[in-house]
């Protein structure tokens, strides 16, 4: 029961680690051995998944929750929940951000042509003014 109660604390300990100020403190099921002390069997350590003010910080965000989800040396399938639900906000961050890279892309192409068409009606009307001149 000692080994097991040494892991269960590493374990939570490399989520802690890993999770920086995302992490809450370890909580521990525990049991009473046979020399009548207690050891953890079991233990979670809570994690928040903020989004953050910009997809950028977002996508860091779940990155770094999926770090902490994933830091322990065998993970279990709620730490592998965990590091999908991550990876989920991640991918959304990063459309959103591929969306705005796009509108801004966009706008800047929708400028440049009205740059040149703008030019180019400018450059019909001096032709046109310089034929009238020149009829004149």
């Amino acid at each position: 029961m000692q080994s097991r109660d040494s892991e269960v604390k590493t374990h939570e300990a490399a989520h802690q680690s890993a999770g920086g100020g995302m992490t809450g403190a370890a909580s521990y099921t525990y049991q009473q051995g046979p020399d009548g002390k207690m050891y953890a069997i079991g233990g979670e350590v809570s994690i928040n998944m903020p989004s953050g003010s910009s997809p950028q910080e977002t996508i860091a965000n779940a990155r770094q929750v999926a770090a902490s989800a994933m830091a322990a040396g065998s993970p279990s399938p709620q730490d592998h929940a965990v590091a999908a639900s991550a990876r989920v906000m991640e991918m959304k961050a990063q459309q959103q951000l591929a969306k705005e890279q796009h509108k801004q892309v966009l706008g800047k192409d929708v400028y440049a042509k009205e740059v040149k068409n703008a030019s180019s009606s400018g450059e019909k009307n001096k032709d046109f003014l310089d034929e009238i001149n020149i009829s004149t």
